[in-house]
């Protein structure tokens, strides 16, 4: 049995999504969208949920068409100079329970054609829970700096993501933990390969890399206070 959730037929389809990104065409190869990049997006989530469980049963696998850890195709073109229509990647978030929407504490997968990553950890989280998470380097700074001393956090995840130019308000800009402290975003990205996606070990891959995340995520969760 072949467990390959994605082919290089997918990355051909967003390749060609990518130079003909407009409704006509999209709609003219909704059957090869359906097959090669929905169908199975929504396999693997599925898939994903009792490997997500047994990490944290806090985090959701819906392997819903809309609404669910498949991020949508479309794009928001309201706001932007950039009109495209289409995204021209898979993202799947799960997302945990308590969370709205993409800012929110989440595992993740990237398929993008020459852009593959795993992704772990709060982008763009609100004011409040920025702040949530400032009071719990503060309060936990043993447990933080822990991820990078008693884990294997980092040796596959580099922790990336904007930062505040100054120091924020009420933070010293000679602070111990200033660098940590100015961050605005709290994830650890692992690039993979095409050959990663691509894989019948796929499944396995992912969950183990989502594993290797776990500390990062239970340091969030309980500075959000929430369950993990």
């Amino acid at each position: 049995m072949d467990n390959r959730y994605f082919s290089p037929a997918t990355f051909g389809f967003l390749q060609r999504l990518a130079a003909n990104n407009n409704r006509d065409w999209f709609l003219e190869h909704k059957a090869e969208y359906e097959a090669r990049v929905r169908g199975p997006a929504l396999r693997f989530i599925e898939d994903m949920a009792d490997e997500l469980a047994a990490i944290s049963p806090h985090f959701l696998a819906l392997p819903k068409k809309v609404g669910g850890s498949l991020m949508r195709v479309n794009r928001d073109i309201r706001f932007g100079h950039d009109k495209r229509p289409y995204k021209t990647n898979i993202g799947i978030q799960f997302r945990h329970e308590m969370g709205k929407d993409v800012h929110a504490p989440g595992f993740y997968l990237h398929i993008e054609k020459e852009d593959c990553f795993i992704g772990v950890g709060i982008w763009k989280p609100d004011s409040k829970a920025l702040g949530q998470i400032r009071d719990g380097l503060l309060l936990r700074t043993r447990e933080w700096e822990n991820i990078a001393d008693k884990s294997d956090f980092y040796q596959h995840f580099e922790l990336v993501g904007e930062s505040l130019k100054n120091a924020p308000r009420g933070y010293a800009k000679d602070h111990l933990m200033i660098d940590d402290l100015k961050r605005k975003d709290f994830i650890g990205i692992a690039p993979v390969s095409e050959g990663f996606i691509t894989s019948d070990e796929l499944l396995a891959n992912v969950a183990d890399y989502f594993r290797h995340g776990d500390p990062l995520m239970h340091f969030l969760c309980r500075s959000l206070a929430l369950r993990y």
